[in-house]
């Protein structure tokens, strides 16, 4: 074990990558789990006062900006940038999570860094949104109101006041526990950590929320970083590729496989693309898991979604001897089976690090690549989802399935200018929509259409070109065809509303401390316990502040624009109380009912999502942050929900590294938020 481990720290130190890799059986032992992110170095008391009381200053001119009468709108869209060179300082320093001796001096520049933007701001400039080179800037995330911190690689050729639109390679970072705000943007200052140098292209680094894969907040990450970077550099939305290596190499299996239409192409390298082989082979894990869990595992097995590259061109790369290889097999085995030949370069006698040669034959093929871009208007699409929290490619929808986290597959073919041939497995609804310029039907003519089989009816494409067609199944199977979605009537799990309890942290969310005196006191200390681990492990996590309210201090903007985590039970937490009668599972001062099943509430409670009563459009979360914990931070791809739509929790079982006390009883609801029979264990 010392001689395997002695090597692998060797190639860490030879390549300067990050790798993939945990503590080896160490990291199994889930009663001695060890610290994510690590305790940071001490920073003597001396080199303490300076950075303080820079902090403090910064502080007073974000403060000052805010406040300004004419609070422009150049400060408002700049500020995130100022805010970021705060935030990594104060949190360092807070928290324990300087690691190097070099980034404690960084830091003191970038403070530096952060009071000459803001002086800038002052007088509504922001040069550095103009700077070639290495550019690190900030943006407010929607989910918790933090200033997120992003890297960009601007070429000197770039030519700010033209027209043209430009190639973005968005690079996903490897594994890096000790990966805190300063030293990522340390990194995105010297230009550590960059491995790619594509051609008359802006490099988009994202931090990823920390060290995630780029799961849950660390996807929409994503999305928020390419919309900020859009307002400032002309983008070109059919050149955008998504690039990465270790865990960056998992991050983009994610992104390739759950949003295909919108890459021009995707280049994974190394890292993991589904759990349970790669726990086994890498880890040496034995999985038990309970069924819930299994079945959430087809949220991130890439494996499971393999048809979707088929709309995408794909690069795979592996070092020969890189034992993370595994992941590149996996993904050209499951690709074979849905008749696609995955091209997977190897990097010859080559461990866990980018082969030049193969580096070079990848920049070639997506020159190439990127010199024809995203086709817009494929004639041929093959989709499969499990979940409507990814349910598009490209002018395909899918707007209502049979069963969430089932395979359900859609493929539709432009056979000629007026035909339509499309088959389903698994949709209850979808719908094409062309926008303005793309549809390829003649606006004289009505389109052919066959829909498993069955000829359907649609209306004529219009004169702009644009072309909407809703369909639907009939209570008898039979399919038919609208010009607008179907109405609707009752609850039903639909894109952006469909659970599990962790897709309620993928948006703007809002804890809710109870103001009330809890029937039972082990269910008191309980919450207020997890409610604290929630919020402390958010800010380890995820890289911010969850926003924290008093159930009677709720507005009703709050309800209209966030989803409410609520804590306690309904003795507790007025709003609990006040939504209690509306939830599908009955909570009564005495009980907790579940269909048949009965459990006491002196020692049990929920952890559940579910469609606000008070506003269907957000969630509402009882007691439960996301829902993975200190066990899984040791492994990224061990980062998967850990709960489904709701669970009982005996209390009586101590919280452990795994589970918040014994899960007792478990499930999803149908499709209707309703209840339905669960399988056995």
């Amino acid at each position: 074990m010392f001689a395997v481990r002695t090597i692998l720290l060797s190639i860490l130190i030879l390549t300067g990558t990050s790798i993939l890799i945990a503590d080896g059986p160490a990291d199994n032992e889930e009663k001695n789990v060890r610290q994510v992110p690590p305790p940071g170095i001490e920073v003597p008391s001396e080199k303490q006062k300076e950075p303080k009381e820079s902090l403090a200053e910064l502080e007073k001119e974000i403060l000052a900006l805010k406040s300004q009468k004419n609070h422009s709108t150049v400060v408002q869209k700049y500020l995130p940038d100022v805010e970021i060179c705060h935030k990594a300082v104060r949190d360092a320093l807070l928290y324990s999570e300087f690691y190097r001796p070099a980034e404690i001096e960084f830091a003191a520049g970038l403070l530096d860094t952060g009071m000459e933007r803001a002086s800038q701001l002052k007088e509504g400039n922001a040069p550095w949104t103009r700077q070639t080179g290495l550019v690190f800037r900030g943006y407010r995330s929607k989910i918790d109101g933090s200033p997120q911190p992003y890297g960009l690689e601007i070429s000197a050729n770039y030519q700010f006041d033209a027209k043209d639109p430009w190639r973005l390679d968005f690079w996903f970072h490897g594994r890096g526990e000790k990966l805190s705000e300063v030293s990522f943007i340390q990194q995105r200052s010297t230009g550590s950590g960059g491995k790619i140098k594509p051609k008359d292209a802006i490099i988009l680094h994202p931090y990823g929320r920390y060290s995630n894969a780029n799961k849950f907040a660390g996807e929409v990450d994503l999305f928020e970083a390419l919309a900020h970077c859009k307002e400032d550099y002309r983008i070109d939305e059919d050149r955008i590729f998504v690039r990465g290596f270790s865990m960056g190499g998992a991050a983009c299996w994610q992104f390739a496989v759950h949003f295909p239409g919108m890459w021009a192409g995707a280049q994974p390298g190394a890292g993991f693309s589904e759990t349970p082989d790669f726990l086994k082979t890498f880890q040496g894990e034995t999985l038990n898991p309970p069924w819930w869990e299994r079945k959430l595992w087809r949220w991130n097995d890439a494996t499971d979604w393999a048809l979707n590259l088929t709309n995408v061109p794909t690069i795979a790369y592996s070092g020969e001897i890189d034992r993370q290889k595994q992941a590149a097999d996996m993904m050209v085995a499951a690709s074979e089976k849905e008749g696609l030949e995955l091209v997977h370069l190897i990097g010859p006698d080559t461990a866990h690090k980018l082969h030049p040669d193969s580096l070079a034959e990848i920049e070639r093929r997506l020159e190439n690549i990127s010199e024809s871009g995203r086709r817009r208007v494929p004639e041929t699409i093959h989709f499969v989802t499990y979940t409507l929290r990814y349910n598009k490619m490209r002018w395909l929808h899918v707007d209502r399935l049979t069963e969430h986290w089932e395979r359900s597959e859609i493929s539709a073919e432009i056979q000629n200018q007026g035909t339509l041939e499309i088959s389903t497995k698994g949709i209850e609804a979808f719908s094409l929509q062309f926008e303005p310029g793309d549809c390829p039907f003649d606006p004289t003519l009505t389109p052919a259409c066959v829909l498993d089989l069955q000829k359907v009816t649609l209306s004529k494409p219009q004169s702009d070109r644009s072309w909407r067609v809703y369909f639907s199944k009939s209570s008898t199977g039979e399919w038919e065809a609208a010009t607008s979605p179907e109405p609707r009537k009752n609850l039903t799990k639909r894109s952006g509303s469909q659970g599990p309890i962790d897709d309620a942290f993928t948006d703007s969310f809002v804890f809710v401390e109870p103001s009330g005196k809890p029937q039972f006191d082990l269910v008191g200390e309980w919450t207020s316990t997890e409610k604290k681990h929630a919020a402390t492990h958010w800010r380890k996590q995820f890289r911010g502040d969850a926003r924290i309210k008093k159930d009677s201090a709720v507005s009703e903007n709050d309800i209209a624009t966030s989803n409410l985590v609520l804590w306690g039970d309904p003795s507790s937490n007025q709003l609990i109380a006040k939504i209690a009668d509306k939830l599908p599972l009955h909570w009564t001062s005495k009980s907790i009912q579940v269909g048949d099943r009965t459990f006491d509430t002196a020692h049990h409670t929920i952890a559940m999502i579910y469609p606000n009563p008070l506003n269907p459009e957000k969630y509402v979360v009882l007691n439960s942050g996301f829902t993975y914990r200190e066990y899984d931070y040791l492994n990224n791809a061990r980062q998967t929900p850990k709960l489904p739509d709701w669970a009982i929790i005996d209390l009586r079982e101590p919280v452990t590294s795994r589970y918040p006390g014994k899960i007792v009883a478990a499930g999803f609801f149908d499709e209707n938020w309703t209840l339905k029979n669960q399988p056995e264990d």
